[in-house]
């Protein structure tokens, strides 16, 4: 996905632009998480599963797979118990854990780059300028 909007041409009104470069930073970020799951061998389903699991969450209630065949949904779980993944008790067992914080801490380590190029303290300004419509849009999602 970032390659395909790096191709689009950067819009020149200022709200625009600043919405496609945070779009292009959440598909480079998407594009590292996608492949830190592939090394890790962690299917689509899997990750979600994984990602339930992890905030303590029956993977059944979880939004983007409680929708599955109760069948389709068991067969994932079983194959991720025969991997270690998940322990009898149908939580994450250790190594279930430490490979979900492998995925996170690789994606994270993927999507420092394009920070990198930014002068010392020029993230924390950013970030700040930032903090305001970050609120209001949180705000706005919880009404």
């Amino acid at each position: 996905m970032y390659a395909a909007l790096r191709a689009i041409p950067l819009p020149d009104d200022v709200v625009p632009r600043l919405f496609h470069a945070a779009s292009l930073l959440r598909e480079h970020r998407g594009d590292g998480h996608i492949a830190a799951l592939m090394i890790e061998g962690v299917g689509g389903l899997e990750a979600h599963v994984l990602f339930a699991l992890h905030i303590d969450m029956p993977a059944e209630k979880f939004g983007r797979i409680h929708h599955l065949p109760a069948p389709q949904l068991a067969a994932v779980i079983d194959g991720m118990r025969d991997r270690g993944l998940i322990g009898e008790d149908g939580w994450l067992s250790e190594p279930g854990r430490a490979v979900k914080q492998r995925i996170e801490a690789r994606t994270d380590d993927l999507a420092a780059k394009p920070y990198e190029s930014l002068e010392p303290g020029e993230l924390d300004e950013r970030t700040a300028a930032l903090e305001p419509l970050a609120t209001q849009l949180l705000a706005a999602q919880d009404s």
